[in-house]
């Protein structure tokens, strides 16, 4: 028992390791910023469960604006404007969806702690599609006295296009499921590199500008206020410690100092804002003519829906009716699968060095990927109007916590499903005012743009090449879509179908300018350092000592030992290899540097 003992404070010292981002830096580090560093819960680990409750609730809020960001954009284009109940049903389907798929990736995907929520990679095609001649919305369903949202043509105006975007994802979302258990995806990463992927992930934001300012633009004060206050938390305040009730055994009850404002700044940003336009709506302030300025900041123009919206409501499959299926849709959506795939590969490996596992090797990777084309599949049949992927805000937060374990993950999966059954709470987001949504676009994009642009640090910009490579991507990014938008009459092959495919993937931005920077990249030449793909891999393999592979991505409830001990089973892509037979590492992401300021909490040796 002594040994046993020993051994597992053995590995739960090794385990609490975070590899530096070099030799030099590891050599260097201070002994304090070692101890610092050190994770209080590894990923196998289980923590007190009053813990994975609060820690638990801390991911699904640290997630929650960019989740509820999706449906409240896609519902103006989706004709949804003046019908805050239906713009309620997708906020809850949403969150049911992304609550499932947390609870399949971290069960039988990757393995890691790693949370699923809706992608702003297919916002972009989506409305591009919906964008369309046929698809746009009729000029009496964008006023909101002419709305009766009762009416069977009404509800065919919305379902129709609803369903439109359905059909596009769940056939797109097999791209995904073909690639991932495949194992294809180690393909597609030799020939994307930086110069593909900035381009790419900076248009996502870039071309969603004029939604954000027209938003904004409903009362501008309120918008810098919700700006200002993100700001204020998530940058000047984030390292100011805020002391909070806690209990453990040992301590009975104590203080414990908590990051929250560098946890929650969208979520403050935006309930402070919120509060301060009912006031102003309360005092009359705020105008109550629909044509005066301001009006759209009053909190009671979509007062009816708390009323109106059930207090239990089941997402269901189908629930808007049949998908349907076009060739323009499905391309446009592919582009946003391939982007979505390879910035999950990258939130991977930040996630394994963030948790204390070793690099994930091929098997994980490959199920990770299929995983998340299957949530994919299932976004679509239950009808989000988006897919699903890993989220970088989430895996940030594991450093902050220094608490990686998985159970935590899942404890926020469930509770993302129990807010996707409970209609009021979503019909309470439905009612935040446009200026407060307009104010947390312009912080949300504009760091998609930034995170974009950051995996230019990998490249040599002193070269001419890349510079050309870069600034024509983003430039034909920009205004190819912006003329095809305007003229879509110039695209005429003479097969309807080919000029719809044509017309969404040319006025989608980061289709555009992805396009054009994976071309260049891979045609003009450039060493391997030149483009950036070695420094981008080096970032993903250092070594450290953490779990075993085995421990942390073995398949689970013993599904491993039955079905993988074969020999002939290292030839399925997606199976954990027999030992002997070896397994590598692959992908790439941006070299993410997460500066440590929490505080360590209680060991414990359960495993999960």
């Amino acid at each position: 028992m002594g040994e046993m003992r020993k051994g597992k404070d053995k590995k739960s010292e090794h385990v609490c390791k975070i590899p530096a981002d070099d030799s030099e830096r590891k050599k260097q580090l201070p002994d304090r910023e070692a101890e610092q560093n050190k994770l209080a819960y590894s990923v196998t680990e289980v923590p007190p469960w009053y813990l994975c409750i609060i820690l638990g609730t801390q991911h699904y809020l640290t997630a929650f604006g960019g989740i509820i960001a999706i449906p409240l954009i896609l519902s103006k284009e989706l004709c949804l404007e003046h019908d805050t109940l239906t713009q309620s049903h997708l906020i809850s389907t949403i969150f049911f969806v992304s609550g499932l798929c947390t609870l399949l990736q971290v069960t039988f995907g990757v393995r890691l702690p790693i949370l699923q929520g809706g992608t702003f990679t297919f916002l972009a095609p989506s409305l591009a599609l919906l964008s369309m001649p046929q698809w746009k919305c009729p000029a009496w369903a964008q006023n909101a006295n002419l709305v009766n949202t009762s009416s069977p043509e009404y509800i065919e105006v919305w379902q129709s296009r609803i369903r439109e975007l359905q059909g596009s994802i769940m056939v797109a979302s097999c791209f995904q499921i073909f690639v991932g258990f495949s194992g294809l995806i180690g393909l597609f990463m030799k020939f994307i590199g930086p110069l593909t992927i900035a381009p790419t992930i900076s248009l996502i934001g870039l071309s969603l500008f004029d939604s954000s300012g027209n938003d904004a633009g409903k009362h501008w004060g309120i918008s810098a206020l919700t700006v200002s206050i993100i700001v204020l938390c998530s940058q000047y305040l984030r390292h100011i410690p805020v002391p909070m009730p806690a209990y453990n055994k040992t301590k009975k009850f104590h203080s414990t100092k908590i990051y929250v404002f560098q946890i929650l700044p969208v979520l403050a940003g935006m309930t402070v804002s919120w509060l301060i336009c009912y006031i102003l709506t309360e005092y009359r302030v705020l105008p109550s003519d629909p044509k005066a300025y301001g009006y759209w900041a009053r909190t009671d123009l979509k007062a009816d829906v708390l009323r109106q919206a059930p207090w239990f409501r089941f997402p269901y499959p189908g629930q808007w009716g049949m998908p349907t299926v076009s060739p323009a849709g499905v391309f446009g959506i592919l582009a946003g699968v391939i982007s979505s795939m390879i910035e999950s590969v990258g939130d991977y490996h930040a996630c394994a060095r963030l948790s204390g596992a070793p690099p994930p090797p091929k098997h994980a990777i490959n199920r990770g990927v299929g995983i998340e084309g299957i949530g994919c599949l299932m976004a679509g049949a239950w009808g989000t109007g988006n897919g699903t992927t890993s989220y970088s805000e989430n895996v940030g937060a594991l450093g902050i916590t220094k608490v990686g374990s998985r159970m935590v993950i899942v404890i926020s999966g469930f509770l993302m499903i129990l807010m996707g059954m409970f209609g009021k709470v979503a019909a309470i987001f439905t009612t935040i005012p446009t200026p407060v949504i307009g104010g947390m676009f312009f912080v949300m994009f504009g760091v998609i743009t930034a995170a974009g642009i950051s995996n230019l640090q990998y490249t040599d910009m002193n070269s001419s090449r890349n510079i050309f490579i870069f600034g024509f991507s983003m430039f034909t990014g920009l205004a190819i879509p912006n003329w095809v938008f305007k003229h879509p009459e110039a695209i005429v092959t003479g097969v309807t179908e080919l000029d719809q495919v044509l017309r969404v993937l040319l006025t989608t931005n980061m289709f555009v300018g992805g396009f054009f920077g994976f071309i260049l990249d891979n045609t003009i030449p450039g060493s391997r350092k030149e483009r950036g793909i070695l420094a981008w891999k080096e970032g993903h393999q250092q070594s450290g000592e953490t779990l075993g592979s085995e421990e942390v991505y073995s398949l689970p409830f013993g599904i491993g030992s039955l079905i993988c001990t074969a020999s002939w089973v290292q030839y399925i892509p997606f199976c954990p290899k027999p030992a002997g037979t070896g397994s590598g590492n692959i992908g790439n992401n941006e070299d993410t540097i997460i500066e440590n300021t929490g505080q360590a909490l209680p060991k414990r040796d359960t495993r999960l």
